[in-house]
């Protein structure tokens, strides 16, 4: 199997915006309240800004893209904005494989953040077993961390 994690250019804008959309309407089957995702999880426009800017990555099969991601670094901190795996793909390891490249893409990060909704038990689950500490929560949002590799390393 020959998985890559990529930047994405603004040509995969389309496939990935599917795969988003589908991989983010399918948390109504285990508890959403509706169909629907984050911000621009089904739009064209806003994955294809995310790519211009260098936030925007693929996860590929066999040149296929399964899945994707964006990212923002600032300041030494790596904001994961979303990952998304086609639901095809659920259960086959890559949200796993997605987030191991990531971390060690950005190994020189000190810390790694993401968040998930309250209601999401796949990702709250998925997310403490990646070694992410729940650091607050408010009505919607669980927000997590993670020290990087780099840092603890210097421990």
């Amino acid at each position: 199997m020959s998985i890559q994690f990529l930047k994405a250019s603004t040509s995969d804008s389309l496939t990935l915006t599917g795969i988003s959309k589908r991989a983010f309407d399918s948390d109504v089957l285990i508890g959403g309240p509706t169909s629907g995702g984050p911000l621009g999880y089904k739009s064209v426009p806003f994955y294809t800004k995310m790519a211009r800017l260098g936030h925007l990555y693929k996860l590929t099969d066999e040149r296929l893209i399964v899945g994707g991601a964006v990212l923002f670094l600032k300041n030494d901190v790596l904001n994961v904005g979303r990952i998304f795996v086609s639901p095809e793909h659920f259960r086959k390891g890559y949200g796993t494989f997605m987030m191991q490249e990531i971390e060690a893409a950005f190994f020189e990060a000190k810390e790694i953040t993401l968040d998930t909704p309250i209601w999401n038990s796949r990702t709250n689950v998925f997310y403490s077993k990646l070694g992410y500490k729940e650091i607050k929560r408010d009505k919607e949002f669980v927000y997590y961390s993670k020290q990087s590799r780099s840092e603890y390393l210097k421990q």
